[in-house]
């Protein structure tokens, strides 16, 4: 198992290094900083000032050579429009996304769970029937589109919810939360309806699925014959073995979710991580952008390479059949 989890840590560092030269080399197209930083009446010679004040005149292997030797210091650079570690940016914006990814994880399994179950256990049912085709609707209209008609009718026109922004914060010194204020409760419900939409569905189907084949299997059919409850067959014996791709599953999108939440966020205005990326796009700030889809890389690679260690360990078949 030390080789296998040596092996998957360099590989992990591999595809990390490949990422950097992707983000590296993606963004120098994006535009032109010095065009975006400089007043409209800024000489030529202010301009030549603040490229190389950028490192921005040197060869493009300077700056990768560069752009990597901070990387291994842990230095993501200096963001172009604020003039401010790019570190210590993202650390204030992840709170914002952490919390917004984990409510959305929450409701999709709360609700996700239980309609699954309901449509599997009730297949033929006016209910599952509903259930169903409203999925296929939330499956099928784009995030935003949600987004929008969420904020045009629980605040155009209900007044019950505030459309934009995090509300009122409390800073615990390494961490703020909305979490724990009236406001900040109510600024976090449509938008982690909307980002939960999505998974919600997914889990649905897949618990739907497993139930199905697990409810036409040979224990439950034997389970059945013993006369016990039907609640028990359905949520002790079948929703439980059900559950281990659902967990997977969940675990694997939790990066998809933090990736993707760039939509959400902005079309809430949410200062998290995705916002503080478009913003970037828009300012052609390189050393935000570079360390967004590195960051974003980075969950990802760990993200699978836990799951596979966790396979690993769950099934000791794989430790002998893996080369």
């Amino acid at each position: 198992m030390l080789v296998f989890i040596v092996r998957r840590l360099a590989q992990a560092l591999v595809v990390i290094f490949a990422i950097a030269i992707i983000s590296f080399v993606m963004f120098r197209y994006v535009g032109d900083p010095v065009a975006t930083m400089s007043r409209e009446d800024a000489s030529v010679t202010e301009r030549a000032e603040l490229r190389a004040r950028l490192g921005l005149d040197q060869p493009v292997i300077v700056q990768f050579g560069d752009f990597v030797s901070r990387l291994s210091r842990g230095d993501l650079g200096i963001s172009y429009r604020n003039q401010r570690p790019v570190a210590d940016m993202i650390a204030e914006r992840l709170p914002a996304t952490l919390e917004l990814v984990l409510v959305a994880t929450l409701l999709s399994l709360a609700i996700g769970i239980p309609l699954g179950v309901i449509t599997a256990v009730h297949r033929t049912g006016w209910l599952a029937t509903t259930v169903q085709s409203v999925s296929l609707v939330g499956i099928s209209v784009p995030t935003f589109v949600t987004g929008i008609m969420l904020i045009l009718v629980f605040s155009v026109t209900l007044r019950w919810l505030p459309s934009f922004g995090r509300g009122e914060t409390v800073d615990l010194g390494w961490w703020t939360t909305g979490l724990l204020t009236v406001t900040g409760l109510k600024a976090l419900i449509l938008p982690s309806v909307t980002l939960a939409l999505y998974q919600m569905t997914l889990i649905m189907r897949l618990v739907r699925a497993e139930m199905i084949e697990i409810l036409s299997s040979d224990y439950i059919r034997f389970a059945r014959s013993r006369g016990l409850p039907s609640r028990s067959i359905h949520y002790r014996l079948a929703l439980k073995n059900g559950l281990m791709p659902v967990i997977t599953i969940t675990g694997m999108q939790i990066g998809g979710l933090i990736a993707f939440a760039v939509v959400t966020e902005t079309v809430f205005q949410w200062p998290g991580l995705g916002l503080l990326f478009i913003q970037a796009v828009s300012f052609a700030d390189v050393p935000v952008m570079a360390a967004y889809l590195l960051f974003v890389g980075l969950l990802f690679v760990t993200l699978n390479a836990l799951v596979d260690i966790t396979y690993l360990i769950v099934d000791p078949r794989l430790r002998t059949s893996r080369p």
